[in-house]
C-alpha cells in the first residue's frame, strides 16, 4: 500500500463550518491529551516529535475572550481589506480557472474560508481544502493525492495566516521540491514579516483576531497529529475534534464578521511580494541570531517570533520570557494578559524589528 498514491473518495468533513466553506482532509481520532510539562520535556529531549502528541485545550476565560472581541472590532476591517487584496492576487494567477485554496491546518483555515467566500462573492469559482503540514515531517501526501484526483494542481495555492520565522514555508518548499502529484509550493499569507511567502497582503506583524484562539475559531478542530498509532498507510494526518466546546464556538461568527468586509473592500495591488522578501528574511535572521545568542541556545525552535506565534507558545508551550516591543500596543494586550496569568517574565524587545512580540521557550536542560 503506497500512502501517497491513494486518493480518498469517502473522506473529509467540515468541522463546525458550513460544509460549503471547507473540507478538512484530516482523520478525526480519539487521543488523550498530554499535559504541557510532559509534552515539553518529551520534545526537548528528542524522545517524541511534537506532532505525536496533542496538548489539552480549554475555553479561555472571560477576560481573554473580551480581548479577542476587542481585537476583532479593532482590526476586522483591516483584515477584510487584506483578504480582499490577497483574493484579487489569487484570481490573477490563472484568470478564468477554478481557484483551489489549500489551507494549512489549522491557522490557515479561517483565512482560507474568508478567501473562498470573497472569491465567490465576486462570481469566481473557488473551492477550499484544509490539510496538514508538520515541521520536520512534511505535508500530507495522501491529502494531496485526494485533491489532485479532483482538481488541476496548477489551479492550487497554499494558504496560511502568517509567517513567524518561516519554518512552515521552508517545510512546504522542501516537501514539494519534487512536485509530487504536480503541486508547486506557492504560499499565500495575510502577514509575512519573515519574508518567506510568495504572496502576502502585508509584512506587518499585526494582530489577526483568529490568532488569539485555538479550536474554537478553527472549526472545533485540533492541530494536526502524525502518530503511527492512529495514522496508518493511506490515512490522512489525524486530528482531535472538540464537540464539547460547541457552545463556545466562534468559528462561524469570526468569518461571518469579516467576510462581508472583505467582499466590499477595494483590493489593493500587492504584486508577488518578491521585491521585499530578501530584506525581510535577512532582518528576521538577524533578530533570530541575536535572540539565540541571548538565550544561550542553538535551538531555533525555542524562538517564537510574531504576535500569533508568541500567542500559541503561551497557550500550549512553556515560555520563560515574553519580549514585547511596546507594552502600550493594543495588539499585544492579550499576550500581557496570558503572561500575567502564567507568571511569565515580560521584557523589552530591543533593536529594529518588524515583530511586535517574541516568546522564548524555557529550556528544561535536556535539549536533544
Amino acid at each position: 500500500m503506497v500512502a501517497d498514491t491513494m486518493p480518498r473518495a469517502d473522506a473529509g468533513f467540515s468541522g463546525s463550518y458550513d460544509p460549503g466553506d471547507v473540507m478538512f482532509l484530516l482523520k478525526p481520532v480519539t487521543m488523550a491529551a498530554t499535559d504541557v510539562a510532559t509534552k515539553e520535556a518529551a520534545i526537548q529531549s528528542g524522545r517524541r516529535h511534537y506532532s505525536e502528541m496533542i496538548a489539552p485545550e480549554a475555553i479561555p476565560d472571560a477576560g481573554y475572550l473580551a480581548l479577542y472581541h476587542s481585537a476583532l472590532a479593532r482590526n476586522g476591517a483591516r483584515l477584510g481589506q487584506d483578504v480582499a487584496s490577497l483574493a484579487a492576487a489569487l484570481a490573477q494567477r490563472r484568470p478564468g480557472s477554478e481557484i483551489v485554496v489549500i489551507s494549512l491546518a489549522r491557522a490557515g483555515t479561517p483565512i482560507g474560508v474568508l478567501l473562498v467566500r470573497t472569491l465567490r462573492s465576486w462570481g469566481l469559482q473557488a473551492v477550499h481544502y484544509s490539510i496538514s503540514i508538520i515541521r520536520d515531517r512534511g505535508i500530507d501526501l495522501v491529502a494531496l493525492a485526494h485533491i489532485a484526483a479532483r482538481h488541476d494542481p496548477r489551479d492550487t495555492v497554499f494558504v496560511d495566516g502568517w509567517t513567524g520565522k518561516g519554518a512552515i514555508a521552508r517545510e512546504l518548499r522542501a516537501a514539494l521540491a519534487d512536485n509530487p502529484h504536480g503541486f508547486t509550493p506557492a504560499l499565500a499569507v495575510i502577514a509575512d514579516p519573515a519574508g518567506q511567502a510568495d504572496i502576502a497582503a502585508t509584512d506587518d506583524d499585526y494582530l489577526i483576531a483568529s490568532g488569539l484562539l485555538n479550536g474554537i475559531v478553527s472549526g472545533l478542530v485540533s492541530r494536526s497529529i502524525l502518530n503511527a498509532r492512529v495514522v496508518g498507510p493511506g490515512d490522512f494526518h489525524a486530528c482531535v475534534t472538540y464537540p464539547q466546546y460547541a457552545h463556545a464556538d466562534l468559528s462561524r461568527a469570526f468569518v461571518d464578521t469579516v467576510a462581508p468586509l472583505a467582499a466590499t473592500a477595494p483590493p489593493c495591488a500587492i504584486g508577488e511580494h518578491g521585491g521585499r522578501r530578501a530584506l525581510l528574511a535577512a532582518q528576521c535572521e538577524d533578530m533570530l541570531q541575536t535572540l539565540l545568542a541571548d538565550a544561550g541556545t542553538s535551538d531555533r525552535n525555542r524562538i517564537k517570533p510574531g504576535i500569533a506565534e508568541a500567542t500559541r507558545a503561551l497557550l500550549r508551550r512553556m515560555p520563560e520570557r515574553l519580549l514585547i516591543r511596546d507594552r502600550q500596543d493594543a495588539d499585544v494586550a492579550h499576550l500581557l494578559h496570558l503572561a500575567s496569568g502564567h507568571g511569565i517574565a515580560v521584557e523589552t524587545l530591543a533593536g529594529h524589528t518588524r515583530y511586535r512580540a517574541v516568546a522564548i521557550i524555557r529550556s528544561l536542560g535536556n535539549e536533544a
